[in-house]
């Protein structure tokens, strides 16, 4: 385990990070190309997938990394879910003062053309957001249309919310009415409200 400095005058450190998401795949070529990269410490994720929010490796290396520091990827689809997440994640440690660079791409944050590959990523994911929130708004719209209703099923149909009615008007407490129709108090009221 490498000791990390809080001193000002520490030497920068480059570390990387690799990640598989079948377990029956090896971390080897990357964990091999990171070493040759000059990485002195490795964090890595095995058999998890890349649109999991939840990365043991991925987080521990996030938390690591110091300002100076680099974090390196053998390709930028073993860091980001999604292109909208790898924006995210490169530009918030760029605001922590810690550079980014993947091996397989034309990507270093410490470089003008990385950079400048990065503002480009970061124009696309926002143009990628706002074509999936457009197609999601005309879906939405188009199963109106047909007259479809959306969201959630509600939890109590019609006769249940008139049958709670008459079972509180008759002295019923509003608790022994869900617990019999099987149902949260709070969904209780809230149907009792429409």
């Amino acid at each position: 385990m490498i000791a990390r400095s809080t001193s000002p005058n520490r030497q920068p450190l480059v570390a990387g990070y690799a990640r598989v998401s079948r377990t029956d795949q090896t971390l080897a070529l990357q964990r091999d190309a990171l070493k040759a990269a000059g990485c002195r410490r490795i964090f890595s994720d095995h058999g998890v997938s890349g649109t999991a929010t939840q990365r043991r490796g991925l987080d521990a290396v996030l938390a690591f990394l110091k300002q100076g520091d680099t974090l390196v990827v053998w390709k930028l689809d073993r860091l980001g879910r999604s292109l909208f997440h790898l924006v995210q994640v490169i530009s918030e440690l760029g605001e922590r003062g810690i550079n980014f660079r993947s091996l397989s791409d034309p990507i270093d944050t410490a470089s003008p053309g990385g950079r400048l590959v990065l503002h480009i990523m970061a124009a696309l994911a926002e143009f990628e957001r706002s074509l999936i929130r457009e197609r999601t708004c005309a879906g939405l719209a188009a199963a109106k249309r047909r007259g479809r209703k959306l969201g959630r099923r509600r939890s109590l149909t019609v006769d249940q919310i008139d049958r709670a009615r008459r079972l509180i008007r008759g002295g019923k407490s509003r608790s022994d009415i869900a617990r019999k129709l099987g149902v949260a108090r709070s969904t209780l009221y809230l149907s009792l409200l429409r």
